[in-house]
């Protein structure tokens, strides 16, 4: 590619060449482009001067190409409408797109707000990719460089507590999507059943600890070390789903996101119970990087994802 002879075209001699083809009449191409005929004379000039062709004939019915001219036409309608078509704002048709979205997650987000929009992705978008992944402490590095579509974990709702537990950096953009408390899982026969169930009895019970965002430790950590307190944790496990089993054969306890908590409990036959100590609600929060603000796929898929979601709030 010569850098050099691109660099002295004018894509304005281009059009005025391709609609003199057209026209084969200076007058009326001055007129189709809103020139003087002494402009597409000048104009013409140039050409013959840049392709070292005299492009037309004159005639008693008008201008006649040049066989160089006539050899000219397709190529210069093939080049404005792909210069067209690049210059055009961009779209996104989800009923045709083969887009592959890709989206990190907290898992506890899973059988919350997944539910919520994934069956109108595919119903709009049936050839659409929806590419999931576990939410990880690189995962806003990932949003920064673009491997990533999107990002839906917990965020504190008080930026102090944010601040302890997960904080955005000023590039990344967020949406709070829905707002969870924390609720207890233990076995159907856990013998706290029937006991008192308080803060000081759940402080005297072993846990299980899920690490979230790469942190050992949760908000409700951060608070009763405030206070001087602590809970005893006996375990470490890397997802919610391998905690809530761990609850169905052992007297561990497991705090978790309610609606998560219900939602397992359910299909482990487990007993749900509230959290003793006091602790604010947090929000799922749907996170992108700046640079996605433009993209209409994305915002279609982004815009989506918070209505649906909305929708969950209401009820």
């Amino acid at each position: 590619m010569s850098f050099e002879k691109l660099t002295r075209l004018d894509l304005n001699l281009l059009v005025c060449l391709y609609v003199l083809l057209e026209e084969c009449n200076v007058t009326h191409t001055a007129r189709r482009l809103h020139l003087s005929q002494s402009a597409v004379s000048k104009s013409l000039m140039r050409l013959r001067e840049q392709f070292n062709d005299p492009l037309f004939t004159r005639s008693a019915h008008g201008l006649i190409p040049t066989p160089r001219a006539k050899a000219l036409q397709p190529l210069l309608e093939h080049l404005l409408r792909e210069v067209e078509q690049m210059t055009a704002p961009p779209t996104f048709n989800p009923a045709t797109s083969e887009r592959h979205f890709k989206m990190a997650l907290v898992e506890s987000a899973y059988p919350l707000l997944l539910p919520q929009f994934l069956g109108e992705i595919f119903s709009k978008g049936p050839n659409i990719i929806f590419d999931t992944q576990a939410w990880e402490t690189n995962t806003f590095e990932r949003l920064q460089r673009g491997e990533i579509d999107f990002g839906i974990t917990g965020k504190d709702l008080n930026p102090r507590d944010a601040m302890l537990t997960l904080m955005p950096p000023k590039d990344i953009i967020w949406q709070e999507l829905y707002r969870d408390t924390q609720r207890c899982i233990v076995r159907k026969d856990h013998p706290i059943l029937s006991q008192t169930w308080d803060e000081d009895n759940y402080l005297r019970q072993r846990h299980i600890q899920v690490r979230c965002d790469g942190s050992d430790r949760w908000l409700l950590d951060y608070k009763l070390a405030d206070r001087g307190l602590k809970r005893d944790i006996a375990i470490y496990v890397p997802d919610f789903n391998s905690a809530a089993s761990l609850c169905t054969h052992t007297d561990l306890i497991f705090t978790a996101p309610s609606h998560f908590a219900s939602h397992i409990a359910a299909q482990l036959d487990l007993v749900v119970m509230p959290l003793p100590p006091e602790l604010p609600a947090m929000a799922y929060t749907l996170f992108w990087h700046q640079h996605q603000e433009n993209d209409p796929g994305h915002c279609w898929l982004k815009e989506l994802i918070i209505s649906r979601c909305r929708d969950l709030s209401d009820t």
